[in-house]
């Protein structure tokens, strides 16, 4: 039998108070796409740092290819064959791919062929392995799927035998991954190894050969793919039974609350981002917006939580017009029954170094029962958290903790609890389950159903095709700042949707309000 190409044994790490990896081993054998999986704050992510180099165990030990290898640097796990696919790419916008694939290797090898070795060595892996990039293309004019592929080039190039690819699938469209999955199946086929980490079941079970499950900083067991289920695994990485799908009923929609005309938004250089939307939401009902990130989700509720400014359209709340961005800034639509729960919880959803107290009551200072003029209650203000940690299960129910000592998923909750119990008429709510566990996305969509069916609006922005579709009533899907079309979910298919997202048109038939 031959050596695994990673064997781990005994990995421990501790961060202060907090045992991330408590003696952990992983094996995983050469030729194979090996998935990894586990809830927040399970230890994966510190378990591969300390593969590639950016951390360094406290114990234990690592062996490529059955050799001891002591890896201290991410130029050590380089030296060793190991390659690493961020979720955010590393890449220069402003580079060509040649000049990209060479940072790092400045006065080596690559700096003394020159470029025109490098281009010629990215041609015959891109070749190679049906990746069409080309060498001389700008960065910032390439697509979200050619800029993991030059990612991975990058890899290849460098010698990496082992490929460790974060979330690889958060920015895709269905196409992509699909085309995505060929590769690494390909790769794998010519004895390359494959490492996923992910919070995906579904990808896992359809692209990996085996899969390791973390929980609570230890390695709870590694199986066969074949040989086991989504809700095998979801309970390995929770330990407990949890309810894979969304259960909903029919939606009852009601009146209008949301009605957005020609909504069009400009950037700080002019560029169009937002173009001539129109759509509606009433009462009673799930809007989701589909699409890969960038395409003007963002900016759709900004403007409409009156955090940026539109260059022209209508957004009115209940029949009323609204000056969203001028005289109806966020506090002003907060007073008019509109709540909030943004896509980037840390930059705008929470202060991280404020109690999980304070984070909770951010934007709701103001309102009665927190105090007088400018004094706050301390007690009103942590017994409202307390509240909103039982009725959310936040965990550890404790609203003196720094807000940045929780979990993702338990922050999330906190935004969450903050806006939805103040009984809004509209919830804008942007990448809901974004960077959270299996058990905490369970909870939250149960929230968000239960909302609708109380006659709530909700619009719902999502990145994750399978939570809009499930949790939707309707379906819009934008590209390049346009509604490229509208669905709901029992009547359209992944590749239906995934064209949609790439700006193709279909034929199915759009739905009415």
């Amino acid at each position: 039998m031959p050596a695994p190409a990673i064997q781990m044994t005994g990995i421990d790490k501790r961060f202060g108070a907090v045992h991330a990896n408590n003696a952990v081993s992983m094996t995983v054998e050469k030729g194979t796409v090996h998935g990894l999986i586990g809830e927040n704050g399970a230890g994966k992510s510190t378990l591969m740092s300390i593969l590639y180099g950016f951390y360094h165990a406290d114990a234990g030990s690592i062996a490529i290819n059955g050799k001891p290898s002591l890896i201290r640097t991410p130029a050590d796990a380089i030296h060793s064959g190991i390659g690493m696919v961020h979720q955010h790419f590393m890449l220069v916008e402003t580079f060509t791919v040649v000049e990209n694939v060479m940072l790092g290797a400045e006065g080596g090898a690559f700096t003394a062929r020159g470029a025109s070795a490098v281009r010629a060595k990215l041609q015959a892996l891109s070749y190679a392995y049906g990746m069409d990039v080309n060498p001389d293309a700008v960065v910032s004019e390439l697509a979200v799927g050619e800029l993991q592929r030059v990612e991975i080039l990058k890899a290849l190039v460098k010698g990496a035998d082992i490929l460790i690819l974060d979330e690889p699938t958060a920015v895709l469209t269905p196409t992509e991954v699909e085309k995505l999955f060929v590769l690494l199946r390909r790769l794998a086929g010519e004895g390359k190894t494959i490492i996923i980490v992910t919070h995906k079941l579904k990808e896992i079970m359809a692209v990996t050969d085996r899969v390791s499950v973390m929980r609570r900083g230890e390695m709870v067991g590694t199986v066969e793919t074949s040989n086991s289920s989504p809700a095998d695994l979801a309970e390995l990485m929770v330990g407990r039974r949890v309810v894979l799908t969304v259960e909903k009923g029919p939606a009852n929609p009601q009146g209008v609350v949301l009605d957005v005309k020609d909504l069009t938004v400009r950037d700080a250089r002019g560029t169009v981002r937002l173009d001539h939307v129109s759509f509606q939401v009433r009462a009673g009902e799930i809007v989701g917006i589909a699409g890969v990130s960038g395409n003007g989700q963002s900016e759709l509720l900004e403007a409409i939580a009156g955090i940026r400014k539109p260059a022209g359209g209508a957004v009115s709340l209940n029949g009323e017009l609204l000056d969203c961005g001028g005289r109806d800034d966020p506090t002003a639509l907060r007073a008019k029954g509109l709540r909030h729960v943004p896509e980037d919880r840390h930059r705008m959803g929470l202060v991280k170094p404020f109690e999980a107290a304070e984070s909770a009551l951010l934007g709701c200072s103001d309102e009665p029962g927190f105090g007088s003029g400018p004094f706050l209650d301390r007690d009103a203000v942590l017994a409202d958290c307390v509240r909103k940690m039982e009725a959310f299960d936040v965990r550890p129910a404790d609203p003196r903790l720094r807000t940045a000592l929780f979990s993702g998923g338990n922050q999330q909750k906190i935004v969450l609890a903050r806006e939805i119990e103040r009984d809004p008429k509209l919830l804008l709510i942007g990448q809901p389950t974004r960077g959270v566990d299996i058990g905490a996305i369970e909870f939250i969509h149960k929230r968000i159903i239960a909302l609708r069916d109380a006659g709530k609006a909700v619009l719902l922005v999502s990145t994750e095709l399978d939570e809009v579709l499930a949790l939707s009533d309707r379906v819009l899907v934008m590209c390049g700042g346009r509604i490229t079309g509208e669905r709901r979910p029992e009547d359209t298919n992944e590749q239906d949707m995934g064209l949609l997202m790439a700006g193709v048109s279909s034929d199915a038939p759009k739905v009415a309000a």
